[in-house]
C-alpha cells in the first residue's frame, strides 16, 4: 500500500513538474489521474482499481477539457505587434490605387506602403482606411466607415 502511494505522489509530482517546465498543457492531465489513484491508493482500494482510474482520469480530463483551454489559453498561436495592427485606422498619405502600384498610409506615426484590399477601389489621400491584413511590409487596407 505505501508504495503504490509513493509511486502515484512520484507520478503526480513528476507530471506537475514537467507542466511547469513545459507550459504546454502536457502532462497536467496524467496529473489529475495520479491524483485520482493517490487517493485511492490512500482508501486502500486494490491496485487494477488504482491503473484504471488514473487511465480514466487521464484520457477523460484529456479528451474534454484540453480542447477547451486550448481554445481559452489561445495555446500554439504566437501573436506579434504587427497582429495587433490588423483592425486599427490609418491615414493615407499618398493615394492608394493597386493598378499603379502606388499608396501609403501613416499607421501609429510610421509610414507603409499601403495596397487596398479591392484592387478596383483606388483610396484618396487624406482619407482613413482600416487595416485587414498585413502583407510583409504591406498594410492591406479597406476604406473606414
Amino acid at each position: 500500500m505505501y508504495l503504490e502511494l509513493w509511486v502515484w505522489l512520484g507520478a503526480l509530482l513528476l507530471f506537475v513538474v514537467i507542466e511547469l517546465f513545459t507550459v504546454g498543457l502536457t502532462t497536467i492531465w496524467f496529473a489529475g489521474g495520479s491524483l485520482v489513484a493517490t487517493i485511492m491508493a490512500l482508501l486502500h482500494a486494490p491496485l487494477w482499481s488504482q491503473i484504471v482510474a488514473f487511465l480514466i482520469v487521464s484520457i477523460v480530463l484529456l479528451v474534454f477539457t484540453r480542447p477547451i483551454l486550448v481554445k481559452k489559453l489561445k495555446l500554439g498561436t504566437a501573436k506579434t505587434n504587427i497582429d495587433s495592427l490588423i483592425g486599427q485606422r490609418a491615414r493615407v498619405i499618398v493615394t492608394i490605387d493597386n493598378k499603379k502600384e502606388v499608396g501609403y498610409a501613416v499607421l501609429n506615426g510610421q509610414e507603409w506602403t499601403a495596397r487596398s484590399s479591392d484592387d478596383d477601389v483606388v483610396i484618396a489621400e487624406d482619407e482613413y482606411v482600416e487595416v485587414v491584413a498585413i502583407s510583409g511590409v504591406k498594410l492591406i487596407v479597406k476604406p473606414s466607415n
